[in-house]
């Protein structure tokens, strides 16, 4: 809404997020592009996203999922040779950097989430926005108040979009901790490579990626399996909690359905939909429950191959 992105234009984004990236461009009226993600990364493909640029292209949206920034300087490039904006769907990637650069600060806007789940959680849903720009900062601050300044004196037509006080007050106490919890969390998924790699699974079990340039933060720990739906319900039995980081592409979703995809368009995307399972990284995990995690999927993949 600050960018001014009406019906009829287009923003450039990936497949393969939460809802909400594509839910923010299609409720203004405007057409979400959609491209395939890295197979690696599981961030858009930027290669694609760049040869997605029309002139009805008003912005990109690329996302740091999981917790892991995207290639953000091709993406960068090309949106200033267009005079596109870049809006950063960071959600998930509170502390994340790349090439030394906090992710949020990349674009004209970041966009982050403090939902429970997140690395740095309120009591209830609240997030943040951040802007690179003073006009586009103060054009976002009326917006959050009905495009209200002063008081009943309208410019725009915004919305209620203030974070509760309970949710910021909540946040105050919490984020002095955010560093030492995204420690615990890296230090977390540097255990689990041990002991994956120590166990003979890495054949059987494919790791998240984590570019030498970036700072992943895991806010998720994603690995990738064969049988995902089968080690999943093994882990279930075990009493392993497990989710499934999404098991829908938007381009396979009913309600964009007119945008006139289908199964096949973007294979990266739907690999890894089939195949993700998240696993448990929350900073206090211990080693003792991590070893037991990858002793479980060692269970699952002798059984399936024999051993």
């Amino acid at each position: 809404m600050a960018l001014g992105v009406k019906p009829g234009d287009e923003v450039v984004t990936t497949t393969y997020s939460f809802f909400a990236t594509a839910g923010a461009v299609a409720r203004l009226g405007a057409k979400p592009v959609l491209v395939d993600i890295d197979e690696a990364t599981f961030n858009l493909d930027v290669e694609q996203a760049i040869a997605a640029i029309t002139p009805r292209t008003k912005a990109i949206m690329p996302v740091h999922l999981f917790g892991l920034s995207a290639d953000m300087d091709p993406l960068i490039d090309a949106a200033s040779r267009a005079n596109i904006p870049i809006v950063e769907d960071a959600a998930q990637a509170i502390g994340a950097t790349y090439k030394a650069r906090p992710v949020g600060s990349l674009g004209a806007f970041g966009c982050f989430s403090f939902f429970p789940s997140k690395n740095l959680g309120a009591f209830g849903d609240a997030g943040l926005l951040t802007a690179m720009d003073d006009g586009l900062a103060r054009r976002a601050r009326l917006l959050r108040t009905h495009g209200m300044e002063p008081r009943y004196y309208h410019h725009l037509v915004g919305a209620n979009f203030r974070m509760d006080a309970l949710q910021a007050a909540i946040l105050r106490v919490k984020a002095p901790h955010l560093d030492g919890w995204t420690d615990g969390r890296r230090a977390n998924a540097a255990r689990y490579r041990t002991l994956f790699r120590q166990a003979g699974l890495l054949e059987d079990v494919a790791l998240p990626s984590e570019p030498v340039d970036c700072r992943h933060i895991y806010n998720q720990f994603v690995i990738r399996a064969t049988n995902r739906d089968g080690l999943r319900a093994h882990l279930e039995e075990r009493g392993i909690g497990t989710e499934i980081y999404y098991p829908v592409p938007f381009h396979l979703q009913p309600c964009f359905a007119e945008l006139g995809h289908r199964r096949g368009d973007f294979p990266n995307a739907e690999r890894a939909a089939a195949g993700s399972l998240a696993l448990p990284i929350y900073s206090e995990l211990t080693a003792a429950q991590q070893e037991a995690v990858v002793g479980a999927i060692g269970e699952f993949v002798q059984r399936r191959v024999g051993v």
